[in-house]
């Protein structure tokens, strides 16, 4: 039997203590309610102020992301569920950025994934869509209503069936040609920006995160916390993460946050 996540009161404090980053979903994760709050916005602020690594790993589009990595208060951005990193050299003002694929195969791949969302029947495109490099975003609960569970389960298999890589999230199912995934990308950027070897030093590393595309990330990172509504997707995930809030979304982020910063006072 999969044993439930603890409460993240319970995260010994020398393990807080040895947090250097803080990676995060966005949907549901740091938003509330389809809104960026202050509470979490302050908080993600709060933890770059305290010297943490914060870094948004997330499924949403390219456009957002270059958006992100300017504006918000984060060291980078992995986006599109691994297809890319970027990351705003603040020094020089320049936006950096580093994709799986080169931009012939992801225009070849962008054909493809026109082609198959013309033959999703019933679906509904995500409005993000037109800001994707890489993936196609079928809406099942955040511009529409809610679809049922067997609606959801119905379009991860029409993707799958077509060749393509199919993760849920809390409001999109979300479908790409290759292999990466958010934690694939996660090693590149750290490696490649920041020069960290994660292998070894994992365990200084907390996720944030609340639905099923984030299973490798619960899985890998011993750190790993859901903020407390993944309550509703802890059946579709084999290994749930390490530590939950007792807070939703936006403010169960913040509530990790404060438990970190907490820990170096």
């Amino acid at each position: 039997m999969t044993i439930g996540p603890a409460p993240l009161a319970s995260m010994p404090l020398a393990a807080r203590q040895n947090v250097r980053a803080v990676l995060t979903d966005i949907d549901d994760t740091l938003t509330t309610r389809g809104q960026l709050t202050p509470e979490a916005y302050a908080a993600m602020a709060r933890l770059a102020d305290a010297g943490f690594l914060v870094i948004p790993v997330t499924g949403r589009p390219a456009g957002w992301c270059d958006h992100i990595a300017r504006m918000w208060p984060v060291a980078a951005v992995v986006g599109e569920n691994g297809a890319f990193w970027m990351r705003y050299d603040r020094a020089c003002h320049k936006l950096l950025k580093r994709f799986v694929d080169d931009e012939a195969t992801r225009a070849s791949h962008r054909g493809r994934i026109a082609a198959i969302a013309a033959g999703v029947p019933g679906c509904a495109i995500a409005s993000d869509q037109g800001y994707r490099e890489t993936d196609l975003a079928i809406d099942f609960c955040e511009d529409v209503p809610a679809l049922p569970r067997a609606d959801v389960e119905r379009i991860v298999s029409l993707m799958r069936e077509r060749g393509m890589t199919a993760r849920v999230s809390s409001i999109h199912v979300n479908g790409w040609f290759g292999r990466y995934d958010k934690l694939s990308m996660v090693r590149t950027v750290l490696d490649e920006a920041f020069s960290i070897n994660l292998e070894l030093e994992r365990e200084r590393f907390v996720f944030v995160g609340d639905s099923p595309n984030d299973a490798t990330m619960f899985d890998y990172f011993p750190l790993a916390v859901g903020v407390a509504n993944i309550a509703r997707f802890l059946d579709r995930i084999a290994t749930p993460p390490a530590y939950v809030t007792t807070a939703e979304a936006g403010a169960g982020f913040a509530e990790v946050a404060q438990a970190l910063i907490d820990a170096r006072a």
